[in-house]
């Protein structure tokens, strides 16, 4: 379903009427669902809001529509490790929920992740998925179950111990460069800074992304900054902008235009805890005269 456009989290009021119309037996025509492929949906069975960019998703909204319908959430926290929503801590708030550690995220094992459940059945078959399948009294390759080989090693587990650790100092580190981004760009006519939502009361930042205005290239600004040496990304496709998504259900541009105003005009800026204050000037500076130039 489409974003709420000013944090670029899932909009639960687009979410209370999805589950409302799935769970009363919508059809493909209504704009949460594909085109093709609807009848393999099945029963809706729980929800996956996405905490975008290091920012909680509105999980008072959220857990409404969990309750009325029944639904489980399995909250995707991958983006938001050490933040709060109304000082709770990110991936507390679902049925279960998950982290990465990716080494671009807030912090890293090299790879991998985490999964969190207060649910000691669900964490049972977890740790059975994670180990080949292998459930509590299975003997030596005996698998009660089809399983997978997801288990973290130890070294890098020791890493993420580590870094767990520093996890404070280094969201301060990121808060700090992203308040420079903050002073410099604000007055910048045209460009949208990232938007924190006042139930957002510790924002655990993961990219600093900003949206150019609609009247630019955003590609060929990328490609410009690049040429300058700043490595910026777009930020980012619209899944169901995906090939696979678009052939798989038919989904075309103009389903979700929240999702597709964020997926032109979005761009990641230079981030990260190391940033220096003159890095951030030289970015800012630079991204302002490629704005006017274009």
């Amino acid at each position: 379903m489409d974003i709420e456009p000013r944090t670029g989290n899932i909009d639960a009021r687009l979410g209370a009427e999805a589950a409302r119309d799935v769970t009363a037996g919508g059809t493909p025509r209504q704009r949460w669902l594909p085109r093709r492929g609807a009848e393999e949906a099945g029963r809706l069975s729980a929800l996956m809001p996405v905490d975008v960019f290091g920012q909680p998703v509105d999980y008072d909204a959220i857990r409404l529509v969990a309750d009325e319908h029944g639904l489980a959430i399995i909250e995707d926290a991958c983006e938001s490790l050490g933040a709060t929503y109304k000082g709770r801590q990110a991936g507390t708030f679902g049925d279960s929920a998950v982290f990465a550690f990716y080494p671009n995220k807030q912090i890293t094992t090299g790879e991998g992740g985490v999964i969190v459940t207060s649910d000691d059945r669900a964490a049972e078959l977890m740790r059975s998925l994670r180990n080949q399948g292998r459930a509590p009294g299975d003997r030596w390759l005996q698998h009660t179950r089809l399983g997978y080989n997801y288990r973290i090693d130890e070294m890098s587990a020791a890493l993420g111990l580590s870094q767990m650790q520093r996890l404070d100092e280094l969201i301060d580190k990121r808060q700090r460069v992203a308040s420079w981004y903050q002073d410099r760009l604000s007055a910048l006519e045209g460009v949208e800074t990232p938007s924190v939502d006042a139930n957002t009361t510790r924002m655990s930042w993961f990219v600093y992304v900003i949206r150019v205005p609609a009247t630019v290239r955003r590609d060929e600004l990328a490609g410009r900054l690049e040429a300058r040496g700043i490595d910026v990304r777009p930020y980012f496709l619209p899944i169901h902008l995906q090939p696979y998504m678009m052939e798989r259900f038919g989904y075309r541009p103009g389903d979700f235009p929240n999702t597709e105003d964020a997926g032109r005009r979005g761009l990641a800026l230079p981030f990260s805890s190391v940033l220096t204050e003159s890095q951030v000037d030289h970015v800012c500076e630079a991204l302002r005269q490629e704005l006017g130039a274009a």
